[in-house]
């Protein structure tokens, strides 16, 4: 079975927590407690994007 953080044919979220990091999660996988999906569904290289452009993390 592949890790569905490394699948690039599902969709993905991009999530963010209360100190504002950013990550990539896979969509079919259950959001965690203390996430919010900010951009998504999508294909995994434009969450990438939108990580990249937004940020990972407060500065």
């Amino acid at each position: 079975m592949t890790n569905p953080f490394d699948r690039t044919d599902t969709p993905h979220l991009v999530l963010v927590n209360a100190d504002g990091h950013l990550c990539l999660w896979p969509a079919a996988t259950t959001v965690p407690d203390g996430w919010t999906p900010v951009h998504g569904p999508g294909h995994r290289d434009d969450c990438l994007r939108h990580i990249n452009e937004y940020g990972t993390g407060p500065t």
